[in-house]
């Protein structure tokens, strides 16, 4: 053996050994609780772990967080020394929120539980604040995700992935069973919360929200539009807990990985789940569609009998292959029929049960609903100053606006291209939430 060896395998930062100070069976380095003046938490704003490089300090006043994609933050714990004095520089850090998935298997969610609080521990031994960040998975991680947080501490949490977006089921029960028993077994000060808390939740509350918290409004001198505490389902004005009430975006968190089953949003949805083997007919703007449903309930394939939104890329009827892409239908380029060659449409049982849906659908209710009704293959035709246009999406990287009939076509190479792109004197993102939508596939 040699001694290059032995000082491999005794190397404390390769055995994890030397904040081994928790009794508990699984032996998770405990945080010590960290402790700030009332006033440190009103108005938080907090700074991503990747922009503290670039930063160099000058928004000491915030908080660093790690609620990002464990790549952006690996090498901390792979080697922390070098960012000890870099984070030194800010009011406190929050502790890498390595992902606690429900998919993943129990041993990996210990391991990324260690991790969490190993890297809090020994910010901590090197004079840092540090806010433990919990998170949890199914009630079997109950076992280990609360170890090494002393009781009263001020903790942090997120709740984006346990909300409804996309189309997604909202995960509320798993996120609330873990809330109850993080103010159980911790009974926390203060709980920071990064996304819109849920209604039900109960503490010291203080939400921190995404948008505000990122490099865009760095300079900002935000006041807060509105003051809440959530007690027993009931919002109410606190007397000094300062929570600004805005809904913004964030990368990652707890919950399914896969941001929980996909569930119809709109009636017209539905069209997308059934029976394996039928095929469902729906009409929305006027014209018919058929709707096959596969083996597992989801569908699988569509027939238009419209030339919508665009005469020149589409035949009546045409088709479009369906997948499930990232949990979600996502439509196919159409499979259009030139030569008048119409393959039947075979199913195992026509189901006539959705009707004209136009009413209900004719608008998007949100610019992310329209970006991702773009992005997986939905069609659209809309009015505007009196002229229709129509949008195709022929490819990932082929977009096209056109008139209705085809002509004055603009192809754009992504979503971003199209959504900064002006008709008269607005972009289409602006326009594209307040026009009437005359037809739409998705």
């Amino acid at each position: 053996m040699t001694l290059e060896n032995f000082e491999y395998r005794t190397d404390s930062l390769f055995l994890r050994n030397q904040l081994a100070d928790n009794p508990d069976k699984f032996v998770i380095p405990i945080i010590p609780k960290p402790h700030f003046a009332q006033e440190e938490l009103r108005n938080l704003r907090l700074l991503g772990f990747n922009q503290v490089k670039q930063d160099k300090g000058a928004h000491r006043n915030r908080m660093v967080h790690f609620f990002l994609y464990d790549y952006n933050f690996e090498k901390i714990w792979k080697d922390p020394a070098p960012f000890v004095e870099l984070l030194r520089s800010y009011r406190g850090v929050l502790t890498p929120d390595f992902s606690m998935y429900t998919e993943m298997p129990p041993a990996i969610q210990l391991y990324n539980t260690f991790r969490n609080r190993w890297c809090g521990a020994y910010l901590a031994q090197n004079g840092l604040r540090v806010v433990p960040t919990v998170n949890w998975g199914t009630e079997e991680s109950f076992d280990f995700c609360f170890a090494g947080i002393e009781k009263g501490s001020v903790v942090s949490v997120s709740t984006y992935m346990f909300h409804e977006h996309g189309n997604h089921a909202d995960q509320k029960d798993i996120f609330l069973k873990g809330y109850r028993e993080l103010l159980r077994r911790i009974e926390p000060e203060y709980v920071i919360c990064y996304s819109e808390p849920f209604p039900e939740m109960e503490g010291n509350l203080i939400y921190v929200d995404y948008e505000m918290s990122s490099w865009r409004h760095m300079e900002d001198n935000i006041v807060p539009e509105e003051s809440i505490k959530h007690t027993y389902g009931v919002l109410t004005r606190p007397p000094v807990y300062d929570i600004i009430k805005k809904t913004g975006y964030i990368c990652k968190g707890g919950g399914s990985a896969y941001g929980g089953s996909w569930k119809p949003k709109k009636p017209d949805d539905e069209r997308f789940l059934g029976k394996p083997g039928e095929i469902k007919t729906s009409y929305i703007g006027g014209y018919k569609r058929e709707t096959k449903i596969g083996s597992s309930g989801y569908a699988i394939k569509e027939r238009h009998y419209s030339t919508a939104p665009n005469a020149k890329h589409h035949t009546n009827p045409h088709d479009h292959q369906i997948t499930w892409e990232n949990n979600h239908p996502n439509l196919s380029e159409a499979q259009n029929y030139w030569d008048g060659n119409v393959p039947e449409f075979k199913y195992y049982k026509r189901v006539e049960n959705l009707k004209n849906n136009m009413n209900m659908e004719n608008k998007f209710y949100s610019l992310n609903e329209a970006k991702e009704s773009i992005l997986y293959g939905g069609e659209l035709i809309f009015r505007y100053e009196n002229k229709n246009y129509g949008i195709t999406r022929l490819s990932s990287d082929c977009i096209i606006l056109a008139d209705e009939d085809g002509s004055n076509e603009i192809k754009f190479t992504s979503l971003e291209a199209l959504l900064n792109h002006k008709i008269g004197d607005v972009k289409f993102r602006k326009l594209i939430m307040s026009v009437k939508l005359l037809y739409r596939n998705l």
